[in-house]
Parts: structure tokens; sequence; C-alpha cells
């Protein structure tokens, strides 16, 4: 059986880090890696959603990469997203990660097209062919990829022994049970979405990989905390405030990942600029949202955690 732990715990999804023109900014993406190892997650989880990877080049996944495993030091499990829409440039992503030492990769199926099955497959063990010896991780996302992880597929990936589990975004919390009771203990499924943490967890999901975990990871580390020890009420308390949280954070005219990086700066003193556009940057009257999400983070981290 494969050893599995270092990819079981909180896992934030890496935010995209730009200078005031717009670039990737190298400083940027040591300091935000710092940040997280000093709040004591597990990994990170580079160049998914979270970090854009859809509007960003190969060169600047490439940039933020190299950048991230500079400053971790091999202090965090690194899951590298190498998904683009053409399967030439995925592969040339996944022998870079390997090159950098990442612990894994992962990938979206291609969007768009909707291709059968047996392409999507092919898709991604070509993505695995060119690292080798790198764990891959499917990303399940079918209400932005358009195409969903079906369990036929699921199985003909099994295949692939260098496929170690799912990064499962889908709603329905009874697909990790599916995924988990059909793929059993040699493979890990993470959960995806942040607003039901600990349904996940409770339904068989070892680990979470998260959008808005980067804004406030120790909630997310006390929610853990609290399933793992079997105090479900504080649990569910928690969770529905870290709900509430995550409604403020989408609740402004500009893109949520913007709204994520501003409360960033205020509550951390972090520098990570805004977003790429077509996504919508803030707009002036957004910073109350901001102000408000950033209040409220401080406010559950007094509630909860103990200093």
């Amino acid at each position: 059986m494969r050893d599995l732990s270092k990819y079981k715990g909180v896992i934030p999804a890496f935010y995209a880090c730009y200078d005031q023109e717009g670039n990737i900014s190298p400083q940027g993406v040591q300091a935000l890696t710092q940040y997280y190892v000093e709040k004591g997650v597990k990994g990170l989880y580079v160049n998914g959603s979270s970090g854009e990877c859809i509007y960003q080049s190969v060169e600047d996944r490439k940039i933020v990469l190299e950048n991230v495993m500079k400053a971790a030091e091999g202090r965090l499990t690194i899951i590298a997203h190498v998904a683009c829409n053409n399967t030439k440039d995925s592969m040339e992503l996944a022998r870079h990660a390997q090159s950098q030492g990442v612990d894994a990769i992962a990938a979206i199926p291609p969007i768009y097209f909707r291709l059968p099955e047996h392409a999507i497959a092919k898709y991604w063990n070509d993505i695995s062919s060119a690292a080798p010896d790198t764990d891959f991780v499917i990303y399940n996302i079918p209400q932005l990829a358009g195409v969903a992880l079906t369990m036929g597929l699921f199985e003909q990936m099994r295949k692939n022994p260098k496929v170690i589990g799912v990064k499962n975004s889908s709603m329905p919390v009874q697909d990790i049970q599916m995924f988990k009771q059909a793929a059993g203990e040699d493979y890990i499924i993470f959960n995806g979405p942040d607003e039901q943490f600990i349904s996940g967890l409770a339904i068989g999901a070892e680990g979470g990989i998260g959008g808005t975990y980067g804004a406030m990871p120790e909630l997310f580390l006390k929610l853990e905390e609290f399933v793992k020890a079997g105090e479900l009420a504080q649990a569910r308390e928690l969770q529905y405030g870290v709900n509430e949280i995550i409604y403020k954070l989408c609740s402004a005219r500009g893109n949520m990942y913007g709204v994520i990086k501003a409360v960033l700066k205020i509550n951390e003193g972090l520098e990570l600029g805004g977003v790429r556009e077509p996504l919508p940057s803030l707009v002036e009257s957004d910073m109350s949202v901001v102000e408000e999400a950033a209040q409220m983070i401080r406010e559950a981290k007094k509630k909860y955690l103990e200093f």
C-alpha cells in the first residue's frame, strides 16, 4: 500500500501574485509561500483555479512554481496543476514540475470541446507520461470544466500506477464517498468545495484543497482538528462561520480572488496585486466588502483559536 500521508491535511490553493505592471511577482510568490509555511498547512496546490491558470502563459506558470519551490525548501507538499487546453503545453508543464521536485501534478480535463472519455483518459495519461516519476491527481470540477469524472473514467485512470487520487470539487458530497469506496485506501480523495469541508472529511476525504483556505488557514486547520477529535458540534459551528466569510468574499463587484488578496494585505501585510483580466478588478465600492471580510476573519480567529 502506498504511503499517502504527505497529502493528508489542509492544502491551500495558491493565489496568483502580480507586480504593479500585472506581471508575475517572484517576490510576492515567495512571500505568500513563506506565509503558508508559518501557518502550518500541509502543502500547496499551485497554478490551479485560484492561481488564475486559465489566464496565464506557460512561462508565467513556470515562474510561479519555481519561486514556490525556492521558498518552500521542502517544508510543504507541493501539487502542481499543469493542465492547459492542449496536450503539448500540459506535457511541458508536467516535465517542468517534475524537474522542480514537486510531490504530484494534477490536471483538469480539456475544456470547451466535449471530448469522449477515451480522449480525456489519453490526455491525462499523456500528461502523466511527461512526469513518469511523479504522482498524478485527477481534478474533477464539472461545474467549470463542463465534463464530470465518471466512475468508468476513474476506473480506467486507475490503470495508471501514478494516479493516486482525485481533487473532487463537484458539489455533491456523495461523489467523495463513491470515489473513495471504489478506489480504496490506496488512493486519496481531496475535498474541494470549501463550504462543505467538514462534510467531505466526514464522508471519506482525507485532505482538502480549497481556494479560500489561504485567506484564513488557521480556521481550516481548526476545522480539521475539530473533525479529527470528534467535536462535531464545534466543527459545525465553525463551518457555518467560515461559510459566512466565504459568502462575504463572494459579494463584491470584483472577483473573489481580488477580494482575498486585498484581505491578506490588511490582515497579513502581503502585497499580492490584483487579478488578471478578464477577471474583474475591485472597484472603490468593494473596499467595504474587503474590510468587513477581513474583520470577520479576525473575529473568528479570536473566537475559535487559543493564543
